[in-house]
């Protein structure tokens, strides 16, 4: 037996400092060599990281070539002391130091629940603003590099992708890789491919890349919402049939080779409801596994098929992913979400952008533009996809194959996100159930979407209620400016109004004066107040 420390490592943004340091929030990863003469995955490794008071305990994982590692996410800055515990006499009990310093401008930390909304560990507020790259990992190479070049262009900083091969009619591309080790492959007597894995045994090079795509979205300000498992394999490898104890097995290597990064999300299943393998029971028992196995308690969740909701009370879940376009028809239905669930919501899926003859594959980029403003006024957030078709080229369908966008969406969310980081806090209704178009970010703040109206004026008036922020005060004065979502334009309105007393719930200008619209839709007032 050969046994060797190798030199600690270190997948931090930030260069190099020393052997032995990383930045709060940064990945140290401990490299053993280690020869055995069995199942190199059956060897068991961890290690208890201590703070001070602070205490973690990370698993080890088998990487191939003889090589075990661990990987450490420090969540203060200072000195953390390690010792391993291993099956293998030669891995236990080896110590060592971990020196964490303050995280580099861009690292705020993993993204955690605030109320009902999100914010880094850093105390940095967070808004999702997600699209969906189901492939990502999956892809050719020079796809997958296409695929961030695109990415990087736009205002996302959270993507779905899925772990686990897809086979999908829009699927352009065959995996290269497999996440398990082959025992054989063959074609029956109806000429289909039998293959044979070894569950047992996770091949490394296909996780290894799983690593890349998750540093490279990091590098890009980009969460990865990791989608565990999914019904889109229909016996077609078997991956979706591995049985309880393999796929307990699958889920602990996973998170130990990648719950070190800051920037990773657990979704247990993508349409958890048409996987037909397992039960409605299972999901909460796979969900308990990565929940145990991950020291950093990263966002957890699982996402259904249409209108399908799980019990998203349980603690297991920091918030609410569902596939429903209906909540977002109006901002007072996307609100009510949030009242119901008391978690943060994201509507993961609500149809797409794109050409396609499927009902859920062809919204108008207006008309996906229009559903996650209604989400965002009612205090939810929307995840974006585009599947466009074009038979005259090679067909790669952004929302499944990745590659580049077509559509026009995700340039006016991108414009969005602007505008809701700019509100001193997060949006929600201001008097939910009673108004359908007006949103508060705080005190003498607040936002009016008309929507697909096409209207030449709005008589200026506000509601009285105010959310749980301070309500308006007759004499109050208010700025008002023409957002013009599509074109993606801001115009100040000349007029400085003047809040009357509260009328039937409702304040109004003194003047009975109006805003003067341009004749278009999907328009947003911003609507503030100023010292007069």
């Amino acid at each position: 037996m050969r046994y060797l420390l190798t030199t600690l490592l270190l997948l931090s943004a930030v260069a190099l400092q020393a052997q032995n340091t990383v930045e709060k929030w940064g990945c140290a990863e401990i490299t053993f060599t280690h020869v055995t003469s069995g199942n190199p995955f059956d060897v068991t490794l961890e290690a208890t990281f201590t703070n001070g008071d602070k205490h973690l305990t990370v698993r080890g994982f088998y990487d191939g070539d003889n090589t075990y590692r661990i990987r450490f996410m420090p969540t203060e800055v200072g000195t953390w002391s390690y010792s391993t515990r291993s099956s293998a006499r030669a891995l236990n009990r080896q110590k060592g130091t971990i020196i964490a310093t303050e995280p580099t401008e861009k690292n705020h930390g993993p993204v955690t629940t605030e109320g009902l909304g999100f914010r880094y560990a850093d105390g940095t507020t967070y808004h999702p603003f997600g699209t969906t790259t189901y492939a990502l990992s999956l892809f050719r190479p020079e796809i997958q590099e296409q695929t961030l070049q695109s990415l990087a262009k736009t205002g996302f900083n959270k993507t779905r992708f899925c772990i686990l091969p897809k086979d999908y009619p829009t699927t352009h591309d065959a995996p290269t890789l497999f996440p398990f080790e082959m025992i054989s492959k063959s074609v029956d007597a109806e000429g289909k491919t039998v293959y044979e894995w070894d569950f047992t045994r996770p091949n490394p090079t296909f996780f290894q890349n799983v690593d890349r795509r998750i540093l490279d979205l990091q590098k890009l300000g980009i969460e990865a919402d990791l989608i565990l498992f999914h019904p889109y394999d229909k016996g077609v490898w078997g991956f979706d049939r591995m049985g309880e104890e393999f796929d307990r097995k699958y889920l602990e290597y996973l998170v130990a080779r990648v719950g070190s990064y800051r920037n990773v999300w657990w979704s247990l299943a993508n349409e958890w409801d048409l996987v037909r393998t397992k039960k409605y029971e299972d999901w909460k028992t796979l969900t308990e596994i990565v929940v145990k196995a991950d020291p950093y308690r990263h966002l957890c969740s699982i996402h259904g098929g249409s209108a399908v909701y799980y019990d998203y009370h349980l603690p297991e879940y920091t918030h609410v992913s569902f596939q429903d376009e209906g909540p977002l028809y109006t901002m007072t239905a996307a609100g009510t979400m949030r009242q119901i669930f008391r978690k943060p919501v994201i509507a993961d899926e609500i149809g797409y952008e794109g050409n396609t003859a499927m009902r859920w594959a062809r919204w108008s980029p207006q008309f996906m533009t229009h559903l996650v403003m209604n989400g965002i006024m009612g205090g939810i957030y929307v995840t974006h996809g585009e599947c466009y078709r074009d038979t005259s080229r090679e067909d790669w369908v952004y929302w499944s194959d990745g590659s580049v966008l077509r559509g026009e969406s995700w340039r006016r969310i991108a414009f969005l996100r602007k505008l809701v980081e700019e509100a001193p806090n997060p949006i929600r209704p201001a008097d939910i159930s009673r108004d359908e178009q007006t949103s508060t970010a705080g005190e003498g703040y607040f936002f009016v979407y008309l929507g697909q109206q096409i209207l030449r004026d709005w008589v200026f008036n506000l509601p009285d209620s105010n959310s749980h922020f301070k309500r308006i005060q007759e004499g109050d004065h208010f700025r008002v400016e023409i957002i013009n979502l599509w074109d993606m334009t801001i115009e100040e309105c000349p007029t400085i109004f003047e809040a009357t007393e509260r009328i039937n719930y409702r304040h109004y200008d003194k003047g009975h004066r109006m805003v003067q619209l341009p004749e278009a839709p999907y328009l947003l007032l911003r609507i503030t107040k100023v010292a007069r």
